[in-house]
């Protein structure tokens, strides 16, 4: 039996990257997939085609994931089609980078609003429906910047720790429910985004780690499986870093 047969999944921000690495990989374990992202693009529609390959069900959802209220309605359309919304994967999230003393207000509150505001919508929006399942997991999408800080990217670091301790605090609340809640802190992750660094700057980053390499979606997305899975039931609370080493 697959890890997740008969459970449905609800991961934010899944079109691309990291996201769409976790929503395959609980596709592949037999999840049916709830997921968002802020346009349903060519980059969408071909994630809903490979998840459906995997011989499950997908609801694709446009979304703003900071907006409250959308997030609220994109719980319930999952509730609707799936009956039942066992994992909330909070991934979410954007960079707005530059030093604090030329940081502007834009972009403290976009990063804030977006990376950890949209994890507060849907952890609202989806706790009375875990609490009557008495069962749920849910994944907070942080970053090793989040633990240890990262000079050039306070509203991010700030944004990313903020999921840590949000976590710890509904881990606290919802244990009893039978509710667990974790975070996942990726190091240097091999996506698109760091792709477009110079390839002197990428060498650079895994010269500095244990592994002595960037680590893949698919990386992060086999540390959420463990945490959406059975295999994980007596795990909460807990901060994981997948980083190959770089921060201990």
């Amino acid at each position: 039996m697959k890890l997740l047969e008969g459970k449905t999944a609800l991961v934010t921000g899944a079109a691309r990257g990291i996201g769409k690495a976790i929503a395959l990989k609980f596709a592949s374990e037999g999840a049916n997939i709830i997921f968002t992202d802020l346009n349903i693009d060519e980059n969408a529609l071909a994630t809903k085609n490979e998840i459906l390959s995997k011989g499950v069900k997908v609801l694709a959802i446009a979304s703003n994931a900071a907006d409250f209220n959308e997030a609220h309605r994109v719980v319930d359309e999952g509730i609707k089609e799936f009956g039942r919304i066992d994992i909330l994967v909070n991934n979410a999230g954007i960079t707005r980078d530059g030093l604090m003393m030329r940081m502007s207000e834009q972009q403290w509150d976009s990063v804030l609003t977006v990376n950890l505001k949209s994890a507060f919508n849907f952890i609202h929006a989806i706790t009375p429906l875990m609490i009557r399942q008495k069962s749920g997991s849910i994944i907070n999408m942080s970053s090793v910047v989040g633990v240890s800080g990262n000079a050039g990217q306070s509203n991010y670091s700030a944004s990313k720790a903020g999921l840590i301790g949000l976590a710890k605090s509904i881990a606290q609340e919802l244990g009893s429910r039978g509710i667990r809640a974790n975070a996942v802190a990726p190091g240097f992750i091999l996506t698109e985004m760091t792709e477009k660094l110079p390839e002197e700057v990428r060498n650079d980053w895994a010269q500095k780690i244990p592994l002595k390499r960037g680590g893949l979606p698919e990386d992060i997305a086999n540390v959420c499986l463990f945490l959406a899975s059975d295999l994980s039931s007596y795990v909460t609370g807990q901060v994981i870093s997948v980083c190959g080493g770089m921060k201990m």
